[in-house]
């Protein structure tokens, strides 16, 4: 099989991981994913934007060390975002506060525009662009997917052009099973909905599986679910079965779950 070119686009932040943890990681979604699936041993590259500070120094710097093709991480005015985190002692982490920083407004030019349309596949995490990239993309032809949940604004919360849409429930099975519903009748080819501790599910409209969750010691559940989409997607462009692709997703995500942040890293403290 011929080696499976992908691309992020998005968010980036600095988790700031409040006491009594005291650390700060580099994160977001779109990040998370291109690093997982450099990790995975695809071409990975990520598009997105931090400031001129320290913290957009160490975030480009981080994720060429671990194989993601930083040619198109641009530099904007203002400050590298950040958000700030509190860890349960369950492991889960509840966001406090987000400034989105030099993302906001972000937007790829036109010549990485037409890079991103030779993609296998093109994620995108956090945007705010009322949908523009992802309508472009699937124009092309393009396999697109967004994680839909990390975008709250309604106006960039569309599903129109996606391949696969992902969504968290959190614990609820009917919430999951109305997302999932909710998204196929949107007209997405493809819906995932994870559900925490429960597992996740997915369904193209005529087949519909479900998978329960690898029991781990639970350090933290930050960028789990982003992990599970880098599973996931290296699957299924890859060809594999549905199920087999909520398998890998489960089994990426167990693994974050053993370490503090999105992606094993020094942390810095606070």
């Amino acid at each position: 099989m011929r080696p499976l070119r992908f691309a992020a686009v998005g968010d980036n932040c600095i988790d700031r991981f409040r006491p009594p943890v005291s650390q700060s990681l580099v994160g977001g979604n779109a990040v998370n994913v291109a690093v997982q699936l450099a990790h995975l041993g695809w071409t990975s590259l990520y598009f997105g934007a931090v400031g001129p500070d320290a913290a957009g120094r160490r975030t480009r710097t981080l994720l060429s060390a671990n194989g993601v093709d930083v040619t198109y991480l641009g530099e904007r005015p203002g400050i590298t975002a950040y958000t700030e985190i509190d860890v349960l002692p369950s492991g889960d982490r509840v966001f406090v506060y987000e400034d989105f920083g030099a993302c906001a407004g972000y937007r790829p030019n036109d010549a990485e525009v037409a890079l991103l349309k030779s993609m296998d596949h093109v994620h995108i995490g956090w945007m705010d662009d009322g949908g523009a990239l992802r309508r472009a993309l699937a124009a092309a032809g393009v396999s697109v997917s967004q994680d839909i949940s990390v975008n709250a604004d309604p106006s960039n919360l569309g599903t129109d052009g996606l391949s696969i849409a992902f969504a968290s429930a959190g614990g609820d099975d009917d919430v999951a099973e109305i997302l999932l519903q909710r998204l196929l009748a949107n007209g997405v080819p493809l819906a995932v909905v994870t559900r925490g501790s429960k597992g996740s599910l997915a369904s193209d409209g005529v087949d519909r599986v479900e998978i329960g969750i690898r029991p781990v010691d639970v350090v933290d559940t930050t960028g789990a679910g982003d992990s599970f989409i880098a599973g996931f997607l290296s699957a299924r462009i890859a060809g594999q079965p549905l199920l087999q692709c909520l398998e890998a997703g489960r089994d990426q995500a167990a693994v974050t779950c053993m370490h503090v942040g999105g992606f094993p890293q020094e942390p810095q403290p606070l």
